[in-house]
Parts: C-alpha cells; structure tokens; sequence
C-alpha cells in the first residue's frame, strides 16, 4: 500500500505534518509546474527562491533514503499544474492514499479538495503546525467578537507560548514598544553589511532556467543572495541575532536611500518557504534580551511580528476567505501606474521603494506599507492590482500573508477587519522616517504648488472624498477636525492639485 506524500513549494520543512509518519514504499512528490510560476508575474529572484529551495530540500529528502518523485521544470518540459501531476504520480506509483498537509493559499485548497474524486482514493489533508496558532484556534478566538485586533491576539499568544513573560505579566512591564521603535537614522549611522549567500550549482542552474523561461518577469536575478536550504537560513538567522537584532528596535521604521536592508532580520523568506521554525526564533530572540545581547524594544518588536502580526494575518486570511478578495470599502479603482514596474518616477521615496524592490525583491515593513502602499491608498489604486503588484514583485509574498496585508493594512480595502484606521500620510511622515526628501524633485513642505510633493495634495483629498465615510471613526477625528478648520479656498486648491496629479496617472503621465 503506498502512500503519495504531496509537498509543497512553501512546505520545505523537515518536520512538515505531511512526512511525519513515512513508511517504506511511501513516495514523496515535488513538481515545479508552469502554473505556481505563472498565475502572477513572479519576480525573477522569487522564482529562482522558490525552485532552488525546492530542490535542494528534494536531496534532503533522498539522502535520508526516503523516495522522491521530483518534477523539474526545464526547457524541455513543461508541468502544467499541480493537480496534473499529483494525479499522474498517484496512477504511476498506484496510490492508496494521498497525504498533504494543508496549503498556505485558498484557491490551492480549493484544488486539493477535488483530489480524491479525480484520483479515486482517499485524501487527508492536515494540520499545518509549523504555525503557531492553528486555523481553528484562531476561529475560536474570533468568533465573539465585534472587531479582531492584533494587540489582543498578540498578548494571548504570548501567554500561550510564555514568550517574554515574566510569570504573569510582560516582560518591563509593557505588552508592546512600538513607540520606542520610530527613531530616524541619524547622519553617518554606519549599517551592518547583509549576509550573503552565493549561488551554488543547484542554484545557478535554477537562475539559467529563470533567465530563459521568464526573460520578461519583473526584476532582475543579478546580485541573488537568499538562503535556498535549512543550513544558510540558519545561518541567516544566526546573523541576525548577533549583528543586528540589538539595534533593530530603534530604527526598524526608518528608511534611508540606497540602503535596503539595515537591521532587518531579512529571514522572512527562509520563515515563509519552510525553512525556520517560528516558535524557535521566537525563542532566540527571547534568549538575546534575557542574556542582556539586545534590550527589550527590540526584541519584543521582533518577536510581535511573528508571534503576533504573522500569526494574526494568516488566521484573518482562512476566516474571511474567500470574501475578503473581493473586499473593496473604499471603491477604489484607478489603475496601477506603470512606475510602480519601471521606478520612472520623480518622487524619490517611490523610486528609491520600488527600485530596491526591482533589483532585491526585498523591501522592508515601512517601505511597503507607508511608501508603496500609503500613495496606493491615496491614489485610490483599484486593490487587485494593488494585490497582484504585492504578490509579484516579493520574494517573500504568499497570498495568505500579502492580502490581509494590502487589502487590510495598506489599503483599508477591507473596512476595517485588520486595522482600526486607514494607515494614510502626507510627505510630512516620510520625512520624518526618511532622508527621500532631501535629495526629491518635489518639495515636501509644499502642498499645492507645481513643485509640491504629491503625497500632500493626495493626502488631503483622500480625507475630503471619504469625509462621511470616516466621519464615525475616532482614530480618525484628528485630520477630519484640520480639514474642517481649512479656509476654503486652501482646501480647494490641495484638492486641484490633487485632481491634476490623478488625472496624470490616468493618462500615463510621469509624476
């Protein structure tokens, strides 16, 4: 009786609940077919990631003894579908049964429900508890209450895991630091240099394969550097740990040009393949600040990204599926400008943002959220666009933690189900966070002149068009009481700048 063991490209986990239970005769699947590859236009280092990875945990698998039916996608061939093959190795190696562990992405759950009637044997799909919070728990969590806010989540989850707990209450007193973590680079700051991990053979025959399959992809594969294997993810991490986790909390929202990377962990796409194991860095960090390696700040804000906005996101994704893609409160529906593929474009945050993400595939939290994401939200970019750009163009994008993301966090998309307030800025606060304004083409203390910085005249008009909408949220009482407070005649001419600048976009003008 063999047993067909199905994983997945964001499943390469040795403890993975799929393989837990191999017997002898068992065969394991992995297959790069054209379909993972295609269904957005993946980034270039994101494809190569994801394949490179995938084979190098395939010999793994084989040097423990274990059978693999692996899949290569190459110039020769061309593996349509997941479903294709999962049917085509269940009938070669006569199947009894097919084992999988639950997917990260709706629609790929969607697909494995119709399994066993096409493959006429039994189907289990299970548990996937590499997460730390399971979909259940988390439907359980939410299931009386009115709103769902991270904050809660997070402070149950770390009296669960006795994370940063000092018995019963939280390590300094205080569940969350965040206000201590929204320092400015200071000049001259000298930054940590990023770890590098070169291409080996597996991997430089994975990025030939990219260079001749996906020439026209966003990105570039030049410069390619992610931990592709459990061994350089560890090392990754360990990098982390020891260079820059102690400086990470002061200035983890802080954006400097020409430098991507500064303290952050950079271990999102090792998490996110498989590679790491949340409740283990978790621990580490944890470990640091105890032994007086990192302080407090930075370390809880650390550790609530995993424990607590990684865990929170997922468990939003599988309960409001499928509904919440289709989520739209804002009715936005302008087109993605063609600088957010090019970075063509005169403001330099925007450049600098989607430049970096062009040649790493990388930008940190900040950058997505209130550079990329906040002119996204202003413009009154259509969301699935918005989306589709996200999932793209990240080598750490999987649908189940970019939507909540951007239709929730970036976009307020969703009404409110992620966060309490549309997280919208004018220039002031990339200014404040940033050195982009310094060197732009457009002035950020002007607001509607010619030369004024877009994000200002954008700002002001998002809240006057959604005036009514708002009107009954307190968060956002503030901005609604300064627009009231305008002359006329000023809030006028913001909202006629930003009338010119929309109209731009719609004619494919550069801004």
């Amino acid at each position: 009786m063999t047993t067909l063991r199905v994983v997945l490209g964001d499943q390469l986990s040795a403890t993975l609940s799929s393989l837990r239970d191999l017997a002898p005769g068992d065969v394991v699947l992995l297959a790069e077919v054209m379909d993972e590859c295609t269904y957005v236009p993946h980034h270039k280092q994101k494809i190569a990631l994801v394949l490179s990875a995938m084979r190098h945990f395939a010999h793994r698998l084989t040097a423990r003894g274990i059978t693999v039916d692996y899949v290569r996608l190459d110039a020769a061939t061309n593996s349509q579908s997941l479903r294709g093959e999962v049917l085509r190795a269940a009938t070669q190696h006569a199947a009894s049964r097919i084992v999988v562990t639950e997917p990260g992405e709706f629609r790929v759950l969607q697909d494995i429900n119709t399994w066993h009637l096409a493959a006429g044997c039994e189907v289990e799909i299970r548990w996937d508890d590499r997460f730390l919070c399971s979909i259940r728990q988390f439907r359980d969590w939410a299931a009386d209450r009115k709103t769902l806010r991270m904050e809660f989540f997070y402070r149950e989850m770390r009296r669960g895991h006795d994370l940063l707990m000092d018995e019963d209450a939280p390590c300094g007193g205080k569940w969350n630091y965040d206000a201590e973590n929204r320092r400015r680079l200071p000049p001259g700051q000298k930054l940590p240099q990023r770890p590098l991990f070169p291409p080996d053979a597996i991997t430089r025959e994975v990025m030939a394969l990219v260079a001749v399959r996906f020439p026209d992809n966003f990105g570039t594969l030049e410069g390619f550097s992610w931990p592709v294997d459990a061994a350089s993810a560890e090392a990754a991490l360990q990098d982390f740990l020891t260079h820059r986790l102690a400086d990470f909390g002061d200035w983890q929202d802080a954006m400097t040009a020409d430098a991507p990377f500064m303290f952050h962990s950079l271990i999102s796409t090792s998490l996110n393949l498989g590679l790491l194991d949340p409740l283990e860095i978790c621990q580490r960090a944890e470990e640091a600040y105890r032994s007086g390696a990192a302080p407090l700040n930075a370390v809880e804000g650390f550790i609530r990204q995993i424990l607590g906005w990684r865990e929170f996101i997922r468990g939003v994704y599988w309960l409001r599926m499928p509904d919440y893609a289709r989520l739209n409160a804002l009715g936005a529906s302008r087109a993605l400008p063609a600088f957010y593929w090019t970075a063509k474009t005169r403001m330099r945050c925007m450049a600098q943002a989607i430049g970096q993400t062009r040649d790493h595939a990388y930008a940190h939290h900040i950058q997505r959220l209130m550079v990329t994401g906040n002119f996204a939200l202003l413009a009154g970019l259509d969301p699935a666009a918005v989306d589709e750009w996200y999932l793209a163009v990240y080598a750490d994008a999987y649908e189940w933690v970019e939507m909540p993301n951007v239709r929730g966090m970036a976009l307020f998309a969703d009404g409110g189900v992620v966060g309490s307030k549309p997280y919208a800025a004018s220039g002031a606060y990339i200014n404040k966070m940033s050195d982009y304004c310094a060197g732009c083409a457009y002035d950020v203390k002007d607001s509607a002149g010619a030369n004024a910085c877009p994000f200002n005249a954008l700002y002001w008009d998002f809240i006057a068009r959604h005036e009514e909408r708002f009107a009954g949220n307190t968060r956002m009482a503030m901005p609604l009481a300064t627009m009231r407070k305008m002359a006329p005649a000023k809030l006028a001419g913001l909202r006629t700048r930003a009338a010119s600048l929309l109209h731009a976009l719609e004619q494919g003008e550069t801004i």
